[in-house]
């Protein structure tokens, strides 16, 4: 059954991606696009323009779409591995609701925690001489709220035989925040964004980057939910 799960959970995270790359398409590029304008005009006034490595109508096309693709891919696989590990562990939840629930702890833990220390940034917006920190910085705080997610979930069934169920989740889902929350205080800071970056396009391209992952989770959960409610024989509503 697990190998089923799994080249299914390809399927649906496949899918997914190209849903949320088609969104990125639509309400992420345009501000990609007004950014890079911005970005030239400053290279216009005297400052150092990067060379384009890939024609931008590649990036925003076939290469949105193979990465997008190929993201998309990989994590439907991982979440098909850790769908299969707790099925039938968390009592009678049925595939899809199990799916969907994974998929906004999913959605919680790798994209909007990490955000709200190291929000997404569109061109023109940071030094390349700190990318080498500023990626670093990234995923160590995606190690720490994964990490996070891992000892809350370990707290939470190492309580089930005297605690509350209610209680349980409050305790787990107040030392996941106290982790990363304490992580995210010794991380460095960075904040790059010129005084000059219009703010508007910047929180336009952040919401815009944030909500093309709410999609991709949504869509490939619901999809693999779907899909895994036939393999495991579910009947019921």
């Amino acid at each position: 059954m697990m190998k089923t799960l799994l080249w299914r959970g390809m399927l649906a995270g496949l899918a997914g991606a190209f849903v949320a790359a088609s969104f990125a398409l639509l309400f992420a590029e345009p501000r990609i696009d007004a950014a890079i304008a911005l970005e030239s005009r400053h290279a216009m006034a005297g400052m150092a323009a990067e060379p384009e490595l890939v024609r931008r109508a590649v990036q925003k096309t076939w290469g949105l779409f193979t990465a997008m693709g190929l993201y998309g891919t990989a994590l439907g696989g991982l979440f098909a591995i850790v769908f299969g590990g707790l099925y039938g562990r968390v009592g009678q939840t049925a595939p899809r609701t199990l799916a969907l629930m994974l998929a906004i702890a999913a959605f919680v833990v790798v994209v909007l925690v990490p955000a709200i220390k190291y929000p997404p940034t569109p061109p023109a917006v940071g030094l390349h001489e700190t990318v080498r920190l500023r990626t670093a910085a990234w995923f160590a705080m995606l190690a720490l709220s994964i990490a996070a997610a891992v000892a809350a979930g370990r707290l939470h069934r190492a309580m089930a035989a005297r605690v509350a169920a209610t209680d349980r989740l409050m305790i787990a889902g107040g030392a996941y925040v106290a982790i990363v929350a304490a992580g995210q205080l010794l991380l460095p800071s960075i904040d790059e964004v010129p005084a000059d970056f219009p703010a508007t396009l910047l929180w336009q391209f952040r919401l815009a980057a944030i909500a093309t992952q709410a999609v991709f989770w949504l869509v490939a959960a619901d999809l693999f939910g779907r899909a895994a409610s036939r393999v495991v024989g579910w009947s019921r509503p």
